[in-house]
């Protein structure tokens, strides 16, 4: 390929995997390319921030998204999944029914953070529910070797938490908004805050001390920022 990662603003983690962040609302996509499919976590905010990615994968990999998996079912992680068409969605069980009942609060959300309604309808107005759902944990195989699994590791964040391991060496952990690092983790109405310290355990599991952890917002991580945030989680939550 002529195009590199850092062409279009993107971070290479290796194992096959980069992930960028997005302007406005610093959301995380990560693209894992395997010898014969294609995984994305998380869509961006918008139709045109999905565009914007599927154009990016294509150039960079040569090929489309085959699958997506969606980290959990706020705005600014799911709004540009429809401009992948063709494309197997997976999320944590809960969320297609979530997503497909309950665009209006979608919209609403977005354009309370400041998206335009122009925006924000045309998003929700198209919006993709998970075709496959994770209730506990499901494998996809992308070629070449390359097994990632997808986990539901939640309730946290939301009541709907999915994250993606990729492993090597090191492993790659995709947490959503589970970990959080550009600020301290936001818990909203549908939050889960009495399991929120054990699905950041399970992340810690998954992944192990020497993987890197990449958060729905802000720079990669280590095992020891997970674990540090973990324990502010349950004290702020009175959590143990």
């Amino acid at each position: 390929m002529d195009a590199s990662w850092e062409d279009f603003g993107w971070e290479r983690l290796g194992n096959g995997t980069g992930r960028r962040r997005l302007p406005v609302w610093d959301a995380t996509a990560t693209l894992v390319a395997g010898a014969d499919a294609v995984l994305l976590h998380d869509t961006g905010s918008t139709l045109r921030e999905g565009a914007e990615l599927r154009t990016q994968a294509e150039a960079l990999l040569g090929r489309r998204v085959t699958h997506i998996a969606l980290s959990h079912p706020h705005f600014d992680h799911v709004l540009g999944t429809a401009a992948f068409a063709g494309a197997e969605v997976y999320g944590a069980v809960g969320t297609a029914e979530l997503l497909t009942h309950g665009a209006a609060q979608l919209r609403a959300d977005a354009m309370r953070h400041g998206m335009s309604e122009e925006d924000a309808t045309a998003a929700t107005d198209v919006l993709v529910a998970p075709h496959h759902q994770v209730s506990g944990e499901w494998t996809l195989d992308l070629g070449g070797g390359l097994q990632v699994l997808l986990a539901n590791v939640g309730p946290g964040h939301t009541g709907h938490d999915l994250a993606v391991l990729v492993p090597g060496s090191p492993a790659v952990v995709l947490c959503g908004d589970l970990v959080e690092e550009s600020g301290e983790p936001q818990a909203g109405q549908d939050a889960v805050p009495s399991h929120w310290p054990a699905a950041l355990d399970r992340l810690l599991e998954l992944g192990g001390e020497d993987a890197l952890y990449v958060p729905g917002h802000g720079a990669v991580v280590d095992a020891a920022f997970v674990r540090a945030q973990r324990d502010r989680l349950a004290t702020r939550f009175g959590v143990s």
